[in-house]
């Protein structure tokens, strides 16, 4: 494509704009999953992980038509979020002061990171695919840009998650409903959730942020009460 043509510019544009709004639910993620790291470890850490997820996204794009036709897909995607969701709010880590755990590696950090972006990205894909035209140029340079914005988004979740520990459950539960959704939309299912009305998909997501901060919740007091017991004997 020429890069002169208006056309390369406004598809350009609109891959820009489309990641803007679509990567929301992954700078929460790298958010969650950064935070607890000491503040070198987690510039690195949000860093490697929205650069690597970059570029898996690119390597997602250009086969995530074929991908999504893979039975099930969906359904394991949103049980692999579910978990990530529960063990980012109820880690096997340190603990904060709401009670709430999260990694304390880097290298668990950026591993989480690209798991959750792998699995949210299934959708994400599609539409950016869609408005490159299906132009694998387009596609890389318009993701290639999107990282800074997607770096500077977690670093200020990190921050205000550091001021406002409830917003700590309010990402976990993010990732619940984006997981509630992408259940709910697997094609398997569709002979039985075309039966119902359009918003039954909301309510999907509802029980998928209701199961990550019930569990995560539940495991978190448990935790503390094990440990609460251990010192006290």
């Amino acid at each position: 494509m020429n890069p002169l043509d208006l056309v390369f510019w406004t598809a350009l544009l609109k891959i820009i704009w489309v990641n803007i709004v679509l990567s929301g639910d992954n700078a929460v993620v790298i958010a969650l999953a950064a935070r607890s790291l000491p503040d070198k470890q987690q510039k690195q850490a949000v860093f490697w992980g929205s650069g690597a997820a970059i570029v898996m996204r690119v390597a997602l794009t250009l086969f995530a038509v074929e991908m999504l036709k893979l039975p099930w897909l969906k359904l394991v995607g949103s049980a692999l979020l579910i978990w990530i969701g529960i063990q980012l709010l109820s880690g096997d880590e340190e603990e904060d002061g709401d009670g709430v755990k999260s990694h304390g590696s880097l290298l668990a950090a950026i591993k989480t990171i690209l798991v959750a972006d792998l699995v949210m990205s299934l959708d994400n894909v599609i539409a950016v695919a869609g408005a490159a035209n299906s132009d694998p140029t387009l596609v890389i340079i318009g993701l290639a840009i999107s990282i800074p914005l997607i770096i500077y988004a977690s670093t200020l979740l990190i921050t205000v998650m550091e001021r406002y520990p409830v917003v700590i459950s309010i990402g976990a539960a993010l990732i619940g409903w984006v997981a509630g959704e992408m259940s709910w939309d697997e094609e398997v299912l569709k002979t039985f959730t075309r039966q119902f009305p359009d918003w039954f998909g909301y309510l999907a997501g509802l029980a998928g942020a209701a199961l990550v901060l019930g569990t995560g919740k539940a495991i978190a007091t448990r935790a503390a009460l094990q440990r609460k017991t251990a010192e006290e004997t």
